[in-house]
């Protein structure tokens, strides 16, 4: 189980890093919004993989640590907000430049 999460992991932070270098803006939007879930998924990984553990001491020997879960819900609430930011920035970026490159100006060909 371990390796396949690490594996889809390394997969979606790599993608991430792709589309962030693709230097248009949609790309690098999605390209953050993938390195950011990657990062929750490695949050929440450190609070112990388990199925059927509670997430609070209780009667169980085990349990999953809730401060990895408390961290990773806020995570998540900012990274829907700043991606909301970044898009609304990159709309006027395109309103303003009249071009999705990220720099403002089109490669030469």
């Amino acid at each position: 189980m371990e390796a396949v999460f690490a594996i889809t992991l390394g997969i979606m932070t790599a993608s991430g890093v792709y589309l962030l270098l693709r230097a248009r803006i949609f790309p690098v939007v999605m390209g953050l919004t993938l390195i950011s879930y990657a990062v929750n998924l490695f949050i929440f990984s450190m609070g112990r993989l388990a199925t059927g553990v509670p997430a609070v001491i209780g009667k169980s020997a085990e349990y999953g640590d809730p401060l990895p879960q408390a961290l990773v819900l806020t995570a998540i609430v900012i990274g829907f907000a700043m991606t909301a930011f970044v898009v609304v920035l990159s709309l006027r970026s395109i309103g303003e430049v009249r071009t999705d490159h990220v720099d403002g100006q089109e490669p030469r060909k």
